[in-house]
């Protein structure tokens, strides 16, 4: 029994470990995505439909990889391959119509952060663990739902502005992403 038990603790850290650093990576790239839109802002305006084309499809993909990788030990794996496929579509949907209005790329960056923020907070309260640890992923969520509404409501606010709050999202999301990473590699998480 005790070889079962320290087996399946073993299986634990295995997932933690593989996706604390996947987890960062992700974090990583949201912080660079933010400090391109912050620090280029006018050049942002235009090449925004491609950066964020670029990051969704990316996010997505490495999302997809981690869910169908752990299904075996993340009884919720399906959660984060539904974020991985919306962020692969949302991806896609940027690259196929660059020439679409700035309103157009709002709405698709709207209902991401909605879409991406509802996974976030729903996975952060299926882990075993307190929610109290889980922090991170909830305020990321609270966070990606709050730009989501914000961008729905007021989508004629200055171009610039939403471009600035962008970049200032992405920067937090991947420094809570980076705080994940560093919980799962220290063996504070387990997942069932």
């Amino acid at each position: 029994m005790n070889n079962m038990l320290m087996g399946n603790n073993l299986g634990n850290n295995r997932l933690s470990s593989r996706y604390a650093w996947v987890t960062g990576l992700r974090g990583i790239i949201a912080i660079l995505f933010g400090l391109a839109v912050i620090i280029f802002p006018i050049s942002a305006l235009v090449v925004l439909v491609y950066l964020f084309g670029a990051y969704a499809l990316v996010d997505g993909i490495i999302a997809i990889v981690v869910a169908l990788e752990e299904r075996s030990g993340f009884r919720r794996w399906w959660l984060l391959l539904i974020e991985g496929l919306i962020g692969v579509i949302v991806g896609i949907l940027t690259f196929v119509s660059p020439i679409g209005t700035a309103y157009a790329l709002l709405l698709f960056i709207a209902a991401w952060a909605v879409i991406t923020g509802i996974v976030e907070i729903v996975s952060a309260f299926s882990v075993r663990t307190s929610v109290a640890q889980e922090w991170a992923l909830g305020i990321g969520g609270v966070l990606s739902i709050l730009l989501g509404v914000l961008l729905f409501i007021h989508p004629g606010v200055g171009l610039l502005t939403i471009v600035l709050l962008i970049g200032f999202y992405a920067i937090i999301f991947g420094v809570l992403f980076l705080v994940r990473a560093f919980q799962l590699r220290s063996g504070h998480l387990t997942y069932r």
